[in-house]
């Protein structure tokens, strides 16, 4: 009967984790983007269908064409 040799690596090493993604974003720059807050609104299915099917083809998202028309009627009061 043979038997099977395994080869072991090197013994890993202690590096530092990565900081913690909740310290980045803690300590960002005070000149960044406002913070959001999420919108949720009831619409007809048709009305979501239609708007879905334009933006896919502009190749833009409907939370950005959405914000864009928000804007536009209450501005950056």
């Amino acid at each position: 009967m043979s038997t099977k040799k395994i080869a072991f690596g090197t013994k890993p090493t202690n590096k530092p984790e990565p900081a913690p993604v909740d310290s980045w974003v803690e300590n960002r720059a005070a000149g960044e983007a406002e913070a959001m807050k999420r919108l949720t609104i009831d619409i007809p299915e048709s009305l979501h269908r239609t708007i879905k099917s334009q933006c896919a083809m502009r190749g833009t998202k409907i939370a950005d064409e959405v914000r864009e028309l928000l804007l536009k009627k209450y501005g950056n009061q």
